[in-house]
């Protein structure tokens, strides 16, 4: 049966059914179990060819903070880490090509795709965390935590700017829609020196954040899942590779892009049964 039938049979249900075909539908949603408990992740690295050690995270903050005019969010956070890590052990990471990093500023070269900040630590974790799906579930945890997290809570000791950015919730790992979120919170324009300074107040923000996670990986003792979004589950039941719709692959919250219209909250369960 194709999707326009599907929803014709659908129509019909309802029209017949009325409110009882609205309790009828909550049966035909797919039964998937999803883990959503924090839970201890376990991780050796087997062969470390980048050493890490720990690290103060409230110096990461300071020094993303300093880091971020030489070249915005991405370069800041991961520099922060980097760079402690060249003082402390040297080679390879004192011939480490930091200015890479320089690439993620506004969402990757102004393109307002993925946060800076972000892209920043994950390219961190991809450099000393080798196992895939280690690596893979402390991304997801980290970018659920930005996406849910009010943001920024950095403050410097000393800073040029005399202004203090309202904290916002991002809801989207998305450089744009954390910018915007956070104008329309605070009631300044993208371009705002204050905007900016939000940005750099991000950073270290999330510099911090990543060199917690990782003192808590080197200490094997590491909590996963501790900021799980049920409502991505929700999506994913129907719309991912276990369901029939098979059309999305993620793990970042859908709402903030798209809205449940009333027709998909009173027919996708009915329309999903249908379909073949």
């Amino acid at each position: 049966m194709d999707r326009r039938k599907a929803m014709k049979t659908a129509t019909g249900i309802f029209a017949l059914g009325g409110v009882g075909a609205l309790t009828l539908a909550n049966a035909f949603k797919p039964e998937i179990e999803f883990n959503n408990e924090a839970s201890k992740l376990d991780y050796t690295e087997t062969e470390p060819s980048w050493t890490y050690l720990k690290l103060d995270p409230e110096v990461s903050a300071k020094l993303a903070y300093d880091y971020y005019p030489e070249g915005s969010c991405m370069y800041a956070t991961a520099k922060s880490v980097l760079s402690q890590l060249s003082e402390l052990i040297g080679e390879p990471y004192t011939s480490f090509p930091t200015q890479m990093f320089k690439y993620g500023h506004g969402g990757i070269g102004g393109y307002g795709t993925t946060c800076g900040t972000l892209n920043g630590a994950a390219a961190v974790l991809g450099l000393l965390i080798t196992d895939k799906s280690i690596r893979d579930t402390i991304i997801a945890d980290l970018f659920h935590w930005y996406e849910q997290e009010s943001l920024p809570q950095y403050i410097p000791q000393n800073t040029e700017s005399e202004y203090t950015p309202e904290q916002s919730v991002a809801g989207s790992v998305l450089c744009h829609a954390s910018n915007t979120n956070w104008c329309a919170t605070s009631g300044y324009a993208v371009s705002s020196s204050e905007r900016k300074e939000r940005c750099r107040r991000l950073s270290s923000d999330v510099a911090k954040k990543i060199t917690m996670i990782l003192n808590d990986v080197l200490a094997n003792n590491y909590m996963t899942n501790t900021n799980a979004d049920e409502t991505v589950n929700t999506c994913i039941s129907c719309h991912g590779s276990e369901g029939k719709v098979t059309n999305v692959s993620a793990k970042m919250s859908c709402e903030p892009c798209h809205t449940e219209s009333v027709a998909h909250q009173v027919f996708a369960d009915i329309h999903y049964k249908l379909m073949e």
